[in-house]
């Protein structure tokens, strides 16, 4: 294939550009960014997508941001690939912060706090969860006892509380970006189609041109004799 590897990335290789992309992060959003205004469809719809994905990625919803992103964004009529894209809003950079805030503001939301999982603790606690889960799956199978018990403290220690508590600065974030990324890809889509037609009139003057040249030559003495 054309666009394949030269050099076949390892797994580390790969995890460790999940956390540092090749080229640091602001190259990455600079990726992220050029492929968006460049997506073939109307600003607006872009504009709807990018909301879908900041949106989610304010969500516990870990591992299923690129399909509730891209589900939000079909329900409000935006673009998918732009709200997939737009879920790189939660990187390793914004997630502390993302996932902080909203857990304190879901606590003092519900009035709880007595059992929140530390702020700390939130990755590993969803890592724990994970395992749970899956566990219990197998133990469906197996005569192992399903244990439910530290699922329902991550429930309502973090997960509950990071859902309602995201809601509000998702929101908020997502109307920023939305309006933010709405006159610069409408401007940017513009200044395109202005420079398509540039190179369209550019050319055709220059067949034109050659026409004309063609032409002259055509009618010289000796183009006649």
């Amino acid at each position: 294939m054309v666009f394949r590897r030269r050099n076949k990335r390892s797994w580390p290789d790969r995890l460790k550009a999940l956390v540092y992309p090749q080229g640091g992060w602001l190259r990455a959003a600079y990726y992220v960014w050029h492929r968006l205004t460049r997506l073939p469809d109307p600003p607006h719809r872009i504009a709807r997508g990018i909301f879908a994905g900041v949106f989610i990625s304010f969500t516990p919803l870990f591992g299923l941001h690129f399909f509730a992103s891209a589900l939000m964004a079909f329900l409000m009529r935006g673009n998918m690939i732009a709200a997939i894209f737009a879920t790189f809003f939660g990187n390793p950079i914004t997630f502390p912060l993302i996932a902080v805030s909203s857990v304190q503001l879901g606590h003092w939301i519900l009035g709880t706090g007595v059992d929140a999982v530390p702020a700390r603790l939130i990755l590993s606690a969803f890592t724990n969860a994970g395992g749970e889960i899956w566990a219990n799956i197998v133990a469906i199978f197996t005569d192992t006892p399903t244990q439910w018990g530290q699922l329902r403290h991550f429930y309502y220690g973090l997960f509950k509380p990071y859902l309602v508590g995201g809601i509000l600065p998702g929101l908020i974030s997502a109307t920023a970006c939305y309006y933010i990324s709405l006159p610069i890809i409408l401007g940017y889509q513009k200044l395109r189609q202005k420079k398509r037609r540039e190179r369209a009139e550019a050319l055709r003057e220059r067949a034109a041109a050659r026409l004309r040249a063609r032409s002259a030559a055509d009618d010289s003495p000796a183009g006649e004799s």
